[in-house]
């Protein structure tokens, strides 16, 4: 009887364990501190964070990694994923869509037009969008964004076409860069032609050495405050950089350079981890 009892334990043992099935280990990205990072913000007279991932190195680089992963209202950042919402639910069909301006004064001259979508996108159409998500719909966006991965958005019905732009929304530069490595990697539940018109809208320029894609964004929650986003990914022929920056200008900062800045040390970053 012990004999028998004895078997029984070792075939269920055995049966429970099988050396031949690994358990699938998960990778997790380094992280690494850059003073470089940091000194290039302090020259910019700016107080942030800048945030990369270089993909063949699995590997983070930022002046500080508490800041990367604070949430913050996205902007117009937001204007990615509210772009994949609006292909996927229908509300847009191509990138050659078209916004009519109904002629009313609107805040940029450049939005004083009819639109393409991809016009619309690359010139950061404030009301072009706002449109798009009142025929989205709370239903239909919450649904979305849910499926997608798109973490940290808080609207309803009264806040649906300026959520993104004030408010209880927030997202980091962590996820940030977490959407985007989905999207390019095409790990998004979307179709197939909502990543080409992506990648068309999302283009920036082409050079010889790069393919640079991404969206900026700018926010002023309170009278004090202004926050610079850029997100975006820059393609070479053998890598792929990830790049989230989001700051804030410091004392004696020159407002009027606050546009350009945001991608400016984006790039300017990538360009010390690259070489």
């Amino acid at each position: 009887m012990k004999t028998l009892l004895y078997l029984f334990i070792s075939l269920c043992l055995f049966s429970c364990h099988n050396p031949e099935e690994k358990e699938e280990a998960v990778e997790v990205p380094i992280e690494v501190e850059s003073q470089v990072l940091q000194e290039l913000l302090t020259t910019k007279k700016l107080k942030g964070a800048v945030l990369l991932y270089r993909s063949s190195l699995k590997t983070y680089y930022s002046n500080d990694f508490d800041w990367a992963t604070t949430g913050f209202i996205p902007a117009s950042t937001f204007k990615i994923a509210n772009s994949i919402q609006a292909l996927e639910n229908g509300v847009v069909d191509s990138d050659t869509s078209m916004f009519y301006w109904d002629g009313s004064p609107r805040y940029l001259k450049s939005w004083e037009e009819d639109l393409t979508f991809q016009q619309a996108f690359q010139r950061s159409c404030v009301p072009c969008y706002q449109e798009i998500a009142r025929e989205t719909g709370v239903k239909r966006m919450d649904s979305t964004l849910k499926r997608i991965g798109y973490p940290g958005m808080v609207f309803d019905s009264t806040s649906i076409d300026n959520f993104w732009l004030e408010g209880n929304s927030k997202i980091s530069q962590k996820e940030q860069i977490e959407f985007l490595k989905r999207l390019v990697n095409k790990e998004l539940p979307v179709v197939e032609k909502t990543y080409e018109i992506m990648s068309k809208i999302m283009l920036i320029e082409e050079k010889d050495n790069y393919d640079l894609y991404g969206k900026t964004g700018w926010a002023q929650p309170s009278d004090s405050t202004n926050i610079g986003w850029f997100v975006g990914f820059a393609i070479t022929p053998k890598d792929t950089f990830y790049m989230a920056t989001n700051v804030q200008p410091a004392e004696d900062f020159d407002m009027s350079n606050f546009g350009s800045v945001r991608m400016g040390v984006s790039l300017e970053g990538l360009e010390s981890i690259s070489k």
